[in-house]
């Protein structure tokens, strides 16, 4: 699964990036400091199934009961106005983000980067003008690729008998977008009794606007909210949308001091606590009490949040742990509780035997809910945390 970090130049995203990945990238005060897409491994965190059967195992994404399941994170290049035009990296940007599956929007909350990326004085620019820009600049560059040839696409849907939402979703295959999403949204927008010679260009730009809502659900990610004199803009973004107050700068400094053996720290946990027989530097002490400042005043960065709430508010996205030993929780090599999947809601048993292994799926005889105890069908669908073994004529590989 793949989560685009969206957003206007220099608002922190590589910071963001860096913090939720630990991965080194080029971090600076200044427009297009990200030029490629930086993609890493960031995680979100849940129960482990070995609470619910209360045993202890070692598994290096096991942290006392907490398991923590990867997710590919991707960093790009930020945004100007006119960028789907091409300006600034602006076709490179919306290129890059169309495959995503849900987009974390940052979102300078302080105010203190203008519209082309500059820094100016906090409390500057109105991070709810940011929002609509970025938001707007990603509806024209998907209405573009609607647009080319629109009027024979439309014509030929009424004197040729072509199928309108078949055309439309085959247009629009490129950003993962398939026949349900579009037809869901003509439906919506009672387009569907309209022709489509007679749309008009509202009629279009509605349509890509509720098409990107409903297929590239974004939360925003209120960055540099420590800077804020006040945290009533947060409120104001709410009103935008799904938004967490964050800040990826404060996250970063504590995953460095964790790396450095400094300090212990569970990310998108409210404090930390420095080991026992460090010595700190007065440098350091600093650096880590003003933390506290951003901690007390946050309650967390909120980075993992971000991240978390991405997968399982937006995405409604379910954890499935698969063993091929249910009476040892194990895969054939022993090792307990091995894997943790990220599904959609909604998933069924061959859902998950597909995801695992297309060979599993082929020969997919029936499961068993291991919790329960239970046979299980294929049509079965997966609830949150569920423990499944599939038993299959075909084995992986």
């Amino acid at each position: 699964m793949q989560i685009g970090l969206l957003g206007k130049t220099n608002v922190g995203k590589s910071t963001f990036f860096s913090a939720a990945t630990e991965t080194l990238v080029q971090i600076g005060n200044y427009p297009f400091t990200t030029i490629e897409p930086n993609v890493g491994i960031a995680y979100v965190k849940t129960n482990c199934a070995c609470k619910h059967f209360g045993i202890e195992h070692k598994h290096s994404l096991c942290i006392e009961g907490t398991r923590f399941i990867p997710v590919k994170l991707i960093d790009i290049a930020g945004l100007v106005p006119g960028a789907h035009e091409g300006k600034g990296l602006g076709n490179k940007f919306l290129d890059n983000a169309r495959q995503a599956e849900v987009l974390i929007h940052v979102v300078d909350a302080s105010g203190s980067t203008d519209s082309q990326g500059q820094s100016v004085a906090v409390g500057t620019q109105d991070p709810l003008q940011d929002v609509q820009f970025v938001e707007e600049e990603f509806d024209k560059w998907m209405l573009q690729i609607l647009k080319r040839e629109w009027q024979k696409l439309a014509r030929e849907t009424e004197t040729k008998n072509i199928k309108l939402i078949p055309t439309i979703a085959e247009r629009l295959s490129g950003l993962g977008i398939n026949e349900y999403d579009v037809g869901s949204v003509l439906q919506k927008l009672e387009l569907l009794t309209k022709k489509p010679t007679t749309w008009n260009d509202d009629d279009l730009f509605l349509f890509i606007k509720e098409l990107r809502n409903s297929t590239k659900p974004m939360i925003i990610a209120a960055n540099k909210a420590d800077l804020c004199t006040d945290l009533s803009v947060i409120e104001e973004l709410k009103k935008k949308g799904a938004t967490i107050a964050c800040s990826a700068e404060t996250e970063l400094v504590l995953k460095k001091a964790s790396k450095a053996g400094l300090i212990d720290y569970n990310p998108g946990e409210k404090n930390f606590k420095i080991k026992d027989g460090v010595n700190i530097t007065p440098e350091q002490s600093k650096a880590l009490e003003l933390v506290k400042t951003v901690l007390a005043k946050l309650e967390s960065t909120g980075v993992q949040q971000i991240i978390h709430s991405a997968c399982f508010d937006l995405l409604k996205l379910i954890v499935v742990f698969p063993v091929e030993d249910e009476t040892n929780l194990s895969n054939k090599d022993g090792d307990i509780l091995p894997d943790a999947h990220l599904l959609p809601l909604g998933s069924t048993v061959k859902d998950l035997a597909t995801l695992i292994h297309s060979d599993l799926a082929k020969g997919f005889l029936h499961a068993i809910d291991v919790k329960t105890k239970q046979q299980i069908s294929g049509s079965h669908q997966l609830r949150n945390e569920d423990v499944i073994k599939i038993i299959s004529t075909l084995s992986r590989g």
